[in-house]
């Protein structure tokens, strides 16, 4: 009868000791899901940025009287300039069918002749776009002779930076906040999870162990832990990074191999190296603590 009764507290123990440790598990991985989501906008917010970036275009309007060979070679010649992405070369009539569609009437028939002028719209590359370096390039273009005026929106690129700067900083203080109370929580979980065996730990010290001893086993277990709530918030990450390259296949993809390794790594140095310290400060506070305080 008695070896029934200590059979089943042993079961219960047990399984109320698996439990305790799933549920670190899933905690822990919830919040390393967290760190790596911010880690992965900060990775990707510059490729988003440029994005945003080298699709600020402008225009360059050439003379009336350049034939069409002089402008596709003005053409080839801006594509191998250092400063631009893309070019796209547009005629007369073409700039009159897409001016046609948004005036809803055609001004052609109406005017009796055609007065656009053929142009290059021209997309920079983001190390380009600062208004500084607009001025620059302005500056470089206006060398042509083919090209009789260049036009782009001033205070649309102005206000593009700004926005940039101030999204980036506010991202910052979000990630190192979002950062800390990431570790809090890690740190209270596991601390929480080393409490409920303080009475064991006091056994220990009483039979002689050292601390090394008795610290090397609930470090080790924080840390497999720590490890296999990496690997599933990983997971997590993927799936939403597989989802995001779907959708916006030009900024999220698994190509990026340095982004992704710098992403995997940092999230399983997170788990590991937050539950090791964790566990090492939560290990040291009831090795020292005194018996009387045990029960509080």
């Amino acid at each position: 009868m008695k070896i029934n009764k200590i059979d089943k507290t042993t079961g219960a123990y047990r399984n109320r000791l698996r439990s305790s440790r799933i549920t670190s598990v899933i905690s822990i991985s919830l919040v390393l899901f967290l760190i790596g989501l911010v880690s992965m906008i900060l990775l990707f917010a510059n490729r988003i940025s440029d994005h945003v970036k080298e699709n600020i275009g402008f225009s360059i309007i050439l003379n009336e009287d350049i034939r069409e060979i002089e402008s596709l070679r003005l053409q080839k010649d801006l594509d191998a300039s250092r400063f631009v992405k893309s070019t796209k070369y547009i005629t007369k009539e073409e700039a009159a069918r897409e001016f046609q569609a948004e005036l809803g009437e055609n001004f052609v028939d109406f005017l009796g002749y055609n007065p656009l002028l053929a142009s290059i719209e021209v997309k920079l590359f983001a190390a380009y776009t600062h208004p500084d370096s607009l001025q620059s390039v302005k500056k470089e273009l206006q060398k042509y002779s083919q090209i009789k005026e260049i036009y782009y929106q001033e205070n649309l690129i102005h206000l593009i930076n700004n926005n940039v700067k101030k999204i980036s900083g506010y991202l910052m203080f979000f990630s190192m906040l979002l950062l800390l109370i990431s570790i809090v929580l890690i740190n209270n979980t596991i601390r929480l999870s080393i409490y409920a065996k303080r009475f064991i730990i006091h056994t220990m010290k009483l039979v002689g162990a050292t601390h090394s001893f008795i610290r090397k086993p609930f470090i080790l277990e924080s840390m497999i832990q720590g490890a296999i709530a990496s690997v599933i918030s990983i997971a997590l990450l993927m799936g939403i990074i597989n989802l995001l390259e779907r959708e916006f296949n030009f900024l999220f993809s698994f190509q990026e191999y340095d982004l992704i390794t710098i992403l995997i790594l940092s999230v399983l140095l997170a788990g590991l190296g937050i539950s090791f310290l964790s566990a090492w400060f939560a290990s040291n506070k009831y090795l020292k603590i005194k018996t009387d305080k045990l029960y509080y």
